[in-house]
């Protein structure tokens, strides 16, 4: 291209430039062809209400035939087709019973014989109404099987219900009986028996001559359980994320379906012990005395509702002999996820609560929550226990926590020699004989480099299983201590009028103090430790980046949680400065060079790095 074309395109470019410049329209001008714009609009949505107003009008000149009762002997005859024998009790009054005690009201429907609803009398939704775990015709409970060649669901049809048998156990246990009756001799018995200050509703269901009338090649009937998990705590979110159903196999582990994805599902090919609609401080058990055949168990999560959370779907298949006379023996467990009562029953019910796996969970069973009760049985202020709680833990590793400091004071006071020993082999290739010759400081003048990791773990299971106690503690529901108004889910001080990406639309303040108190620590270590960038690029900076990721992590969780690492956090640097305060560093340099004149036994921690680091060396000079 010459210059000739190239002063050309450029003449042009400028041309088009100043056209546009020149030629684009005024301010008023694009006032007015808006407004142009909206009379259009204007008057094609008043001609569309014009034309929908006609069309309603020419619809409603319509004459409308209504559709003539279906006669009483036409009914019948349909029911009789659908359901047989059964016919009988398709149709009927849906009326209620209720049973209760101290603890629990449970509501019972005729319409399928099911349980309606169910109140726990001692607690309160998050907005001061009674908890409800589930009620209404949101749940589904209810025996299928064949009889006559026809499917038959026993959730449609009317059982036989005294309502003038309302009871209120007060010292005994009561029962009310509903039937499913055919005849004199052939009914299915729903039975309920609930004692005086339990969470526990037996429930046995009775089969009377029934084996001439469901099919006699069935060797099991399907039990269908269905319900709506009902929102109870401010924290929807997290609730929701602890919300799913739980199994145990027969004579094995329990299991559980996802709680993170919008839907899960398990086919159980064995034997089944028990079912549990699990939320996050309460549960539905349904246990079987003997077991289920086997099942299948499925959780969706409900979406854009504020009061349901997920549906949990249980398919159960119970062993039937087409006996003249069966029994099948069950119970439900309608109550708190709280350890000590769950536990009592031994049937491993207290696993649905998130302790943690292995010795996380140990920690929790047989340190945390005995302590944790412990205090609470004389203490009603649960921030005070909390308190009480963090010094006794903190008192405890006391000693592993002054044996770490040492270690990392050790470390210290020989930096300046592990420096020496950097600059005699400062090439890549010298890495090994570096190694080599600080571990023979280390042996020399006594000091072991990993003393300062044993206690730390110590410290860390305690860390962790308090992570899973806090969030799960029934305990610290509703319970208030200085700003928070309930321990149990997070502190809000202040409302956002926005939402902040993985942080959410308020600010806890015993996070924000925990994020504060842990820079401090993280200020404090680095300095304890001499830590520089040179010698760790990178680190410096991450341990300052986790406290402000827990800030993010933190804000929605439980505001115990918070308040306790705060509270062993500022315990912890209150230690450090004090046990700062009683070590002379000069004096332990020297006692550290005076051990060199000692013969020093080798540990056999040193033994084993000295050998890897022979071989090691030996294999790269054999390369």
């Amino acid at each position: 291209m010459d210059k000739n074309s190239i002063i050309g395109m450029l003449l042009v470019f400028l041309v088009i430039i100043g056209y546009s410049y020149f030629t684009k329209p005024t301010d008023e001008e694009i006032e007015a062809a808006r407004r142009k714009q909206d009379s259009i609009a204007q008057v094609e949505k008043q001609n569309a209400i014009k034309e929908v107003k006609l069309k309603n009008e020419a619809k409603n000149a319509v004459p409308v035939i209504e559709p003539q009762e279906i006669p009483d002997s036409i009914k019948n005859k349909n029911q009789s087709n659908q359901y047989g024998i059964f016919a009988k009790v398709a149709q009927g009054e849906n009326r209620f019973v209720t049973l209760e005690n101290n603890l629990i009201k449970v509501k019972l429907s005729s319409k399928g014989g099911r349980v309606y609803s169910v109140q726990l009398k001692n607690y309160e939704t998050y907005d001061s109404l009674p908890v409800t775990l589930f009620d209404g015709d949101s749940t589904v409970f209810g025996l299928n099987f064949f009889a006559q060649n026809r499917t038959i669901a026993t959730n449609e049809l009317f059982f036989t219900v005294d309502t003038t048998k309302n009871q209120v156990v007060t010292d005994s246990s009561k029962s009310i009986s509903l039937k499913l009756q055919l005849a004199d001799n052939q009914y299915i018995e729903y039975l309920y028996t609930l004692e005086a200050n339990s969470y526990m509703l037996k429930f046995d269901i009775n089969f009377v001559g029934m084996n001439n009338i469901i099919s006699n090649n069935l060797n099991y009937l399907t039990l269908n359980w269905e319900a709506n998990i009902i929102r109870q705590e401010k924290g929807k979110k997290w609730e929701s994320d602890n919300t799913t159903v739980f199994y145990k196999y027969y004579k094995d582990n329990v299991d559980e379906l996802s709680i993170r994805s919008d839907e899960d599902k398990e086919e159980l090919k064995t034997k089944i012990k028990w079912i549990a609609f699990k939320q996050q401080f309460f549960s539905s058990f349904l246990v079987a005395d003997n077991s289920f055949i086997n099942g299948f168990v499925k959780v969706e999560k409900i979406q854009d509702s504020d009061k349901y959370l997920k549906k949990c779907y249980a398919e159960l298949s119970l062993p039937y002999g087409n006996k003249t006379s069966e029994n099948f023996p069950m119970k439900f467990y309608f109550g708190p996820n709280k350890y000590n009562i769950l536990n009592k029953y031994k049937l491993k019910l207290e696993d649905v609560i998130p302790l943690g796996w292995g010795v996380f969970s140990w920690v929790n069973k047989y340190a945390v929550i005995p302590l944790f009760n412990f205090l609470g049985s004389f203490i009603s202020n649960y921030g005070i226990v909390i308190l009480l709680m963090t010094i006794i833990i903190k008192s405890v590793l006391f000693p592993f926590t002054r044996k770490s400091y040492i270690s990392s004071a050790k470390m210290r006071v020989l930096k300046p020699q592990i420096d020496e020993l950097g600059k005699k082999f400062p090439k890549k290739e010298d890495a090994m004989k570096k190694q080599q010759a600080t571990m023979a400081l280390y042996k020399k003048v006594g000091v072991n480099p990993m003393g300062g990791c044993l206690p730390m773990v110590f410290q860390m299971p305690i860390l962790f299983a308090m992570f899973r106690f806090f969030p799960s503690s029934i305990e610290l529901r509703h319970q208030g201590f200085l700003w928070a108004t309930d321990l149990s889910t997070y502190d809000s001080v202040l409302s956002l009028p926005f939402t902040i990406p993985f942080y959410g639309d308020h600010v806890s303040l015993f996070c924000l103090l925990m994020t504060i108190v842990n820079l401090v620590y993280v200020k404090i270590n680095n300095e304890q430790t001499n830590m520089s960038s040179q010698q760790m690029p990178g680190m410096k900076v991450m341990m300052y980046l986790m406290p402000l990721m827990m800030l993010f992590w933190f804000n929605d969780y439980a505001s115990g949680l918070s308040y306790y690492y705060f509270l062993s956090l500022l315990i912890t640097i209150l230690q450090t400065v004090f046990i700062k305060s009683t070590i002379n560093e000069k004096a332990l340099l020297e006692k550290l060079n005076s051990n060199v004149k000692k013969s020093v036994k080798k540990s056999k921690f040193q033994q084993r790095l000295e050998q890897a680091a022979k071989q090691k060396d030996s294999y790269r000079k054999r390369r």
